[in-house]
């Protein structure tokens, strides 16, 4: 026993390094966590660009109309962002597998602190129910998809 625990120690470290050898070795899909530099943009530029689907779900589409009513005047049309206002929604930082559907929700709620960008802390968004939300988190997923971000 006591020569098989070096042998399964050493046979798990060997695992290790080759997962990450290997993990290290995937091509870049070019969506970095990172927020873009903005330094070349003039205030209120759009931050990145964004594709839109040629259709929208039903769902998507009331989606849309509750954000550009009450999410577009910071996050800019189709949720690419406002330089020095508010960043993209359309951005690997908000894909669902980081921030889901129910950080949208909380959001409006409660407000965010600022934690990835550098845009201050935003405040909640009176006038939305969570159903409102969850048709704006929609829209914006549709968006993400056209854009690459699952």
């Amino acid at each position: 026993m006591s020569k098989l625990l070096p042998a399964m120690v050493g046979g798990i470290l060997v695992a290790g390094v080759a997962i990450m050898y290997f993990d290290a070795q995937k091509p870049s899909t070019g969506r970095s966590m990172t927020p873009p530099d903005t330094s070349d943009l003039a205030q209120g530029d759009p931050i990145v660009a964004v594709k839109v689907p040629d259709v929208l779900s039903p769902e998507a589409t009331i989606g849309k109309r509750a954000f550009d009513a009450k999410c577009a005047v910071c996050h800019g049309q189709n949720a690419a962002g406002q330089n020095g206002v508010a960043p993209p929604l359309i951005h690997k930082i908000y894909e669902p597998n980081h921030h889901g559907d129910l950080a949208f929700v909380r959001a409006a709620q409660n407000g965010v602190t600022s934690h990835h960008w550098n845009f201050g802390n935003m405040p909640p968004v009176e006038g939305l129910t969570e159903a409102d939300v969850k048709y704006i988190a929609n829209y914006i997923r549709s968006l993400q998809k056209e854009n690459g971000i699952y």
